[in-house]
């Protein structure tokens, strides 16, 4: 994580873009009276978002939770993608 003050973004602007998106970076930007910023790639914003919808609802959250018991006790079972669809109409 780093932290470059608003006029050093504004001159490298490009430079810090790329160190978000390609070195998946997370830039936070200060600016007067901490109305600071965060710089981060539409990918990590897109996988806080779809975990933000995860944990927000109950049932996915306990699945999930489950789910990975499950793989850490070594009690993982092959479903086909029929009986996948079948378990979403639950």
């Amino acid at each position: 994580m780093l932290a470059v003050n608003y006029s050093t973004i504004r001159n490298h602007f490009k430079d810090y873009c790329d160190k978000v998106s390609d070195d998946f970076e997370t830039v936070i930007i200060t600016r007067k009276n901490d109305k600071n910023v965060v710089m981060i790639s539409l990918e990590e914003y897109n996988n806080m978002m779809e975990n933000l919808f995860i944990m927000s609802n109950r049932k996915n959250y306990e699945r999930l939770i489950e789910s990975r018991r499950q793989l850490e006790k070594g009690s993982v079972v092959a479903k086909s993608m029929k009986e996948l669809e079948e378990m979403e109409d639950e």
